[in-house]
């Protein structure tokens, strides 16, 4: 299992789609190739995030790996409306 500690590089807000890019290329695209377990992305700490920040964190996750990234990324200390956002951008990249 690998952790990383989203609100390390994005703060308290998430709200930056470049350092949401980087941590996907950097750290969360490698650490899902290379770990037989779970990714998991420990929101604590971040009290809010925009949608394009979980898009560009995400979406090209599920372009290249499809649906079942959610099996193994692990979305941990998310608040109501984190969670919410990851749900939106699940089902857009769904119907795309």
């Amino acid at each position: 299992m690998v952790t990383i500690k989203i609100a390390e590089k994005a703060g308290d807000f998430a709200e930056n789609k470049d350092i949401a890019r980087e941590l996907r290329l950097k750290e969360i695209t490698p650490a899902y190739k290379d770990t037989v377990g779970e990714v998991v992305l420990d929101f604590a700490g971040v009290s809010g995030a925009t949608q394009s920040f979980i898009h560009a964190l995400l979406s090209q996750l599920i372009r290249e790996f499809g649906d079942q990234i959610f099996t193994r990324i692990i979305f941990k200390n998310c608040n109501e409306a984190i969670q919410q956002l990851i749900n939106i951008v699940a089902d857009y990249m769904a119907e795309s």
